[in-house]
């Protein structure tokens, strides 16, 4: 699949900064980011990105160069009175930064996934100290209040209530010190969003089969993992049933339409993600052979979502497609390695191809790809 080009691609955007026409993430980013520096030595074979310790550092840049980046800002509110307007920073003392609340969530997910697993990067006591910032007991119960307004009851349903129970799942699976005293700060936003999901479930009467925020497949996975990291029965076993509901008859979907335009998720793949989680193997197999069948094949072939404009906030959907795509892979290679190893080549080029794009990235891209970047490779480094 172009493999030769894909590396030229890794190699050549890595090593030039600074196309005339993409805006800065940061000019702190393209001042002090040198040519030496490139992740081009961050590469296995041709199109395999290696997680490692200085592609983490570069990757922390994203996160801690939006946070708190206060505008723009895309507040999705719904006004009760002419007094409910303000500031994002005053509506959402912790997460405000990074455009939109969800992003600046998974912002703050990708430092704790990140300092997890490379505690002694460069930036550490960086990421620690706006951890501690952002997520103290003032800041936390200042979300709470917002979701707690009259009109904000669906507020980021159910796409950014999925990344804040991954970011409490990831601070729940972390032996540190600092991550106890951040548990007992998010834990009220935490079970604010668990009982809305116990609530919201069993009203959903059909599941939203989009490629982007709604798609309730997606909503679906990251909550059932803080779930079972936390030993949530109730809502592990909610969201196992209801995503049997939704998806158990289901056959024949046609990822030969994917994807659409706008999408950074595919709905195929999205519910085959949550299927592998609520199945046993036997099950699971029977159930993939009526849904997605060619998944099995070793000649299965889906090539990678390509980005015509990076300034375009909609069509730049395509790179997380391409990182959510592989996430999904991924995750069937490491839970089933027998029967889906050959998906690992798909895998790695779609991350080979979206991955260069991180670096100098518009704000458009650059507030939020790198946390899709982080768990695709995160996911990878688990094989």
């Amino acid at each position: 699949m172009k493999k030769s080009l894909l590396l030229l691609i890794v190699v050549s955007v890595f090593a030039c900064k600074g196309e005339p026409e993409v805006k800065e993430v940061s000019e702190i980013e393209s001042d002090t980011i040198e040519e030496e520096n490139s992740l081009t030595g961050d590469l296995l074979g041709e199109n395999r990105v290696e997680f490692t310790k200085e592609a983490a550092n570069r990757l922390a840049e994203l996160p801690l160069n939006c946070i708190n980046t206060e505008y723009p800002n895309k507040l999705n509110q719904t006004l009760e009175n002419e007094e409910a307007l303000g500031e994002p920073s005053e509506l959402h003392p912790a997460f405000y930064g990074c455009f939109d609340w969800h992003s600046s969530v998974h912002a703050h997910w990708s430092m704790v996934s990140l300092l997890k697993q490379f505690p002694d990067m460069e930036k550490a006591e960086t990421i620690r100290e706006k951890l501690k910032e952002s997520l103290s007991e003032e800041n936390i119960q200042g979300e709470v209040a917002y979701f707690n307004r009259e009109q904000s009851d669906s507020f980021e349903r159910t796409y950014g209530w999925a990344w804040l129970l991954k970011l409490a799942e990831e601070i729940e699976t972390w032996n540190d010190p600092l991550a106890k005293e951040l548990k007992q700060n998010l834990d009220p936003l935490t079970n604010l969003i668990v009982n809305k999901y116990l609530e919201f479930l069993p009203k959903l009467n059909y599941p939203i089969r989009v490629g982007e925020h709604a798609n309730t497949a997606f909503g679906l996975s990251f909550a059932y993992d803080y779930a079972v990291a936390a030993e949530n029965k109730d809502l592990e076993e909610l969201i196992s049933n209801r995503a049997k509901d939704f998806y158990l008859k289901d056959d024949d979907c046609p990822i030969s339409w994917e994807p659409g335009g706008f999408d950074f998720l595919s709905p195929c793949l999205e519910e085959v993600n949550i299927m592998r989680r609520v199945l046993p193997k036997n099950a699971f197999e029977m159930w993939l052979e009526d849904f997605l069948p060619q998944l099995k094949t070793e000649d299965f072939e889906m090539e990678v979502g390509e980005v015509s404009d990076r300034t375009d906030g909609k069509l730049v959907h395509l790179d997380g497609l391409n990182f959510s795509r592989a996430w999904v892979f991924y995750g069937l290679i490491n839970q089933y390695p027998d029967k889906f190893s050959h998906l690992q080549e798909i895998a790695d080029e779609h991350v080979a191809y979206s991955f260069p794009n991180l670096v100098g990235d518009s704000y458009e891209g650059g507030h939020w790809l790198g946390s899709f970047a982080i768990y695709a490779l995160q996911e990878s480094k688990d094989m």
